[in-house]
């Protein structure tokens, strides 16, 4: 069978390589750019789209006037994988799925990508790709090697001046039998903030809270930051200071993630998983959670386990989000509607149980899976806000220099 992945690999490019990306970087932000703004401007004028290939006819002229012909030097098909990126965000706004695209900034995260002939070098740890093929390609650290077919190559710098490729490989990989959807075989998995996760058969695993850790050091260097002069050598050198810390607690939140789901899917004994669907988006807005919600990154660690089963052979289940799993008894089936957030255990009125209010939240979530057979229960989602033109509000004055 065939399978799509992804491998990422640190790159090491001399200082001619970096100019070239940089070149590579910024044109395809003001490509990006350019093509929304047009897009924006036309839907105004004529309340219909404008096409990705009415874009790629633009590319044409701007590459041969004089403002603007800068554009011939970087690889003509990674700017048009701009535009396509570009078109797929757009319409995907119009059809509700996500919002609407925003313009790409300088100090955000640059990536640019190539979508035909790299080649790899793994005895010499060398990668080619258009434009890099001078002096034998970019080094590259091949931690691991693959085989099958070299899809899309992407080339991204993060914050912290660190530069990255990520290689989108076809592989072939044996099929791998489906396990069956037993009861005896799952776990129900409830997410916290105490502790990230609780299962049905009493394991918690708790919160590492890397950001706190960190926060009181990531606080002094933002203070640094905010007294230094803008834009100066200073201000530059300590906002990579703070990007640093940034990324430090990411790193260290990804391996956790990475090696608790790993965990879980080697478990020989464990064949489903059920989660509950969580509305994280609207339990952000509570302020006195926001932080340590977002610091658990629950959505992160379900895509984790989600793909590992999937590779293994096992299931997924989730349920509604709307189902009481927490303020029902697990032997008896009564609601407690008295249960709050403080409440960490309670006693059933009803069978006088004993309940640890997470472990009986993830045994309902469990029986509530296999109940219902997967299917999430109704969704209470808001239409997202939309202005004149369907365009949103903050977008209908004049857009922002892209430049």
């Amino acid at each position: 069978m065939k399978r799509i992945r992804a491998y990422k690999y640190r790159l090491y490019p001399n200082a001619k390589q970096k100019e070239l990306l940089a070149k590579h970087f910024g044109c395809a932000r003001w490509v990006y750019n350019y093509g929304l703004a047009k897009k924006i401007e036309y839907y105004k004028q004529h309340e219909k789209s404008y096409s990705r290939y009415d874009l790629q006819k633009d590319l044409v002229v701007l590459k041969k006037q004089e403002d603007t012909q800068w554009l011939s030097d970087v690889c003509a098909q990674s700017l048009q994988v701009v535009l396509k990126n570009l078109d797929a965000a757009y319409t995907s706004f119009f059809r509700k799925k996500n919002s609407f695209p925003k313009f790409k900034r300088r100090r955000n995260r640059q990536s640019v990508a190539f979508p035909q002939n790299t080649k790899i070098d793994f005895d010499n740890n060398r990668i080619q790709v258009i434009k890099f093929i001078k002096d034998g390609g970019i080094k590259c650290k091949f931690h691991r090697r693959f085989e099958g077919i070299i899809k899309t190559t992407t080339i991204s710098k993060t914050p912290t001046d660190k530069y990255y490729v990520s290689i989108l490989v076809e592989e072939d990989v044996k099929s791998v039998k489906q396990k069956p959807l037993k009861i005896d075989s799952a776990i129900g998995i409830d997410l916290g903030i105490k502790d990230l996760l609780i299962t049905s058969d009493g394991n918690k695993y708790e919160n590492p809270n890397w950001l706190k850790k960190s926060l009181s050091k990531l606080a002094r260097e933002q203070r640094r930051l905010s007294r230094k002069i803008k834009k100066s050598n200073n201000y530059v050198k300590q906002r990579k200071r703070v990007a640093i810390v940034h990324e430090k607690i990411s790193n260290q939140r990804k391996d956790f993630l990475h090696k608790i789901s790993r965990q879980l899917v080697d478990e020989n004994q464990i064949n489903t998983y059920c989660f509950e669907d969580l509305s994280v988006k609207n339990m952000m807005g509570n302020h006195n959670l926001a932080q340590a919600i977002s610091n658990v990154s629950w959505s992160m660690f379900v895509q984790f386990l989600s793909y590992k089963a999937d590779w293994a052979g096992k299931n997924i289940l989730k349920i509604g989000r709307f189902d009481p799993s927490s303020k029902m008894c697990n032997s008896c089936g009564y609601i407690n509607n008295e249960l709050t957030l403080n409440d960490r255990t309670w006693t059933c009125k009803s069978c006088n149980a004993r309940h640890d209010r997470d472990i009986n939240a993830a045994k309902n979530i469990r029986d509530f899976a296999f109940d219902k057979q997967n299917l999430i229960g109704s969704e209470r989602s808001e239409l997202k806000p939309v202005g004149e033109g369907g365009l949103p509000p903050s977008l209908n004055q004049e857009a922002p220099s892209f430049r």
